[in-house]
């Protein structure tokens, strides 16, 4: 098994500026929130760790004493996460008001279970906090829609609700709290402020529908500003690695004991379970790691001696027992142990120690088994990015089972490897700087460097702003938003598009293991084009072409700055300046090429992936999976033979001549068989309608 080629690893600059505070004691984040404080509906979108939860505290103090707001709901999905809505003597570090939680009004402190029903008590106290003099409540997601369902939206009148980790939300008719938000925001009689970390949901259901989203002013932070603005840390590596046979045989090739680790083992119903139950594989990782010398009576902690005598102090969040599992939680989340690094060494979860867990030391996220959604994924990979004094790297392992043909289940093993890719070219978007595509000879956009030699007028441009972490490309042929609504996809969506794609399955397959038989076209242009229709219904034709090109640009520029960055001299490996691998690849693609949106479309988006799965995988593995995805015949859709028609119909327009058949140009030939395709489905669909009738 291989145990290195991460397949994402970002340098960073640690210039310190994501956790100075200005005069208000705000960070970045936060003041780039307090600026947009007077907006009726803001949604955040900031990595874990950015300090969204203080954010939301000066916005709320600001709209509960200066824009006549009654009330303030803080709605948190599972009540652990309560404690970051803990007081807060904010003016000590010079802010106007302090943040108090008066102990009755924290819910999530409450006796009860909010899984399932949630106690008619804590929803009576939703009510009454509403009809007290107090000002903020803080609650989970669950009180909040069974307080709504009880009190109605109407008793919410001049509050500001505040909905944590938004991406629990979902358009979806069934989600309550999504169905609860619409009507809220169709009486339009509340503030709204929205705050996620991971804005992606894995059932590609979207949070919000187009109309609702359209009503929220975004504040973005991305993941290249925060690790850039670091003072310790100094890289993250993202990689998936493969095994056979039982995962607990393998996984002490990636878990380091010297690594302050969270493990998180896979579900009892996975396909990665050992069948032997999840408290025997934390005990045999735990007899991996060492041997047992008993349990800390104070923490709960396991005491592990490892051969060179040290002792490994090891948190057992799998144990079924209440009592013992709720001491182990209490010992994690003893404030006065935040500062200590040496309070625990290894975690081992199952469905904890994601969302909203803080523990600061963790260096490396070892996942085995693809989880639920990108969501999760970016969540995991969280608990390893909070900066800290002596933590220079941090990591995300996911360890899968190697497809195998041969196995009952090669169809459960290729999907799961299909989705660790996705994840891991989502996440390389995610860390990559933001891009600002205009078309060729636009001039130099204010606030860029261009280089040594500055702007040019006749060759490729690529400015960076290094304080925005923002790139200026110029694309010969790029077609630009037209609408206020495309624009702002352009600008904040892009990330989301591009997950609707490489999440796509279809998409994925034919890109990676089909290569020979797949037209880059085919995915660039076909299936993008189609998720973006999908998405974005309510565009006109020429404003989603826009939003496909930018997407199809972004995601292909990272991909091809990769590429050159892993074949530079020493590999690209981190000792250069701030993300200077990343950058100067960027800029050594466009200079050497003339940069167009047909060059960007004929270049498939899975290549380096593939790259890396084949040092990754077993050469018969990666070969038979590549058989059975070949002999996959897909016939065009009715709506991808539309689109080539149309886009047969654009090349005519340009070259004055139809696509021929006899091309040796892939794409024009693909072209000519889509036009011939819709044609016949055209004619067909007209006899059977003569024939009906």
């Amino acid at each position: 098994m291989t145990a290195s080629l991460p397949s994402v690893s970002m340098q960073a600059a640690r210039t310190g500026a994501s956790k100075k505070a200005n005069e208000l004691g705000m960070r970045v984040m936060q003041e780039r929130a307090y600026e947009k404080r007077g907006e009726q509906y803001l949604l955040i979108k900031s990595p874990p760790a950015s300090g969204k939860s203080r954010a939301l505290m000066f916005l709320a103090l600001d709209k509960l004493n200066n824009q006549g707001i009654r009330k303030a709901i803080i709605a948190v999905p599972e009540r652990s996460i309560g404690g970051s809505f803990a007081d807060e003597p904010l003016s000590k570090y010079g802010f106007y008001w302090d943040w108090v939680v008066a102990p009755k009004w924290n819910l999530c402190n409450a006796p009860g279970d909010d899984n399932g029903k949630v106690a008619p008590s804590k929803v009576k106290a939703v009510g009454d906090f509403l009809n007290s003099d107090d000002k903020i409540l803080v609650c989970t997601h669950a009180t909040f829609r069974f307080a709504v369902d009880d009190l109605g939206i109407e008793a919410f009148d001049g509050c500001l609700i505040a909905i944590d980790e938004f991406h629990h939300v979902s358009a979806d008719q069934s989600n309550r709290l999504g169905a609860h938000l619409r009507d809220l925001i169709a009486r339009d009689k509340v503030h709204i402020v929205a705050m996620t970390g991971s804005y992606f949901r894995g059932d590609a259901v979207p949070v919000l529908a187009p109309d609702d989203e359209a009503k929220f002013v975004p504040v973005s932070y991305t993941y290249y500003e925060q690790l850039n603005g670091y003072e310790h840390l100094k890289s993250l590596d993202l990689g998936y690695f493969f095994y056979s046979g039982s995962y607990l045989d393998s996984i002490m090739a990636v878990l380091d004991p010297s690594l302050k680790t969270i493990v998180h083992i896979p579900n009892v119903n996975s396909r990665e379970s050992t069948m032997r139950g999840k408290i025997e594989e934390a005990n045999e990782i735990m007899h991996a790691l060492g041997e047992w010398q008993g349990e800390d009576p104070v923490t709960g902690f396991h005491l592990i001696k490892r051969p060179d005598g040290s002792i490994l102090k090891v948190a057992d969040l799998v144990e079924d027992d209440p009592a013992k599992r709720d001491r182990v939680i209490g010992a994690l989340k003893d404030p006065a142990q935040r500062d200590n690094r040496d309070h625990v060494d290894i975690i081992i979860a199952l469905g904890m120690a994601k969302e909203g867990f803080d523990w600061i030391w963790c260096e490396h996220a070892l996942t085995v088994g693809y989880r639920a959604s990108l969501t999760e994924i970016i969540q995991i990979i969280g608990r390893a990015t909070r900066d800290a004094p002596g933590k220079s790297t941090a990591r995300f392992t996911n360890l899968l089972a190697e497809p195998d043909a041969s196995e009952e289940a090669v169809t459960a093993a290729i999907n799961d490897t299909l989705k660790a890719i996705a994840a891991s070219l989502l996440m390389e978007q995610v860390l990559a700087p933001r891009y600002n595509f205009t078309p060729k000879n636009a001039g130099p956009q204010e606030g860029y460097d261009y280089g040594e030699n500055g702007y040019s007028d006749t060759g490729g441009n690529v400015g960076f702003n290094e304080e925005t972490g923002q790139f200026h490309i110029e694309i010969k042929g790029l077609t630009m938003p037209q609408s206020p609504e495309a624009t702002r996809i352009c600008a904040e969506d892009i990330n989301e598009v591009i997950a609707a794609f490489v999440q796509d399955k279809r998409t994925a397959e034919r890109g990676l293991f089909d290569r020979e038989g797949t037209i880059p076209e085919e995915l660039t242009q076909l299936r993008m084009g189609a998720i973006v229709r999908e998405r974005y219904p309510e565009l006109d034709d020429a404003d989603q072409e826009a939003v496909r090109q930018h997407a199809v640009a972004a995601l292909n520029l990272t991909q091809q700055a990769k590429a050159v960055q892993a074949n530079a001299p020493g590999g690209g490996d981190g000792e250069q300046r701030a993300n200077l691998a990343l950058i100067e690849g960027v800029r050594q693609f466009v200079n050497v090429r003339d940069l167009d949106i047909d060059l960007i479309d004929s270049i498939n988006p899975f290549k380096t992936a593939y790259s890396i799965l084949s040092k990754r995988m077993s050469e018969h593995s990666l070969k038979q999976v590549e058989e059975i995805i070949a002999a996959k015949k897909i016939k065009l859709t009715l709506e991808e033979a539309r689109d080539l028609a149309k886009r047969a119909v654009r090349f005519k327009n340009e070259r004055k001549r139809w696509p021929e058949l006899s091309s040796q140009d892939a794409w024009e030939k693909r072209l000519a068989e889509g036009r011939l395709a819709f044609a016949k489905m055209m004619a067909d669909a007209k006899k059977a309608e003569s024939t009906d009738a």
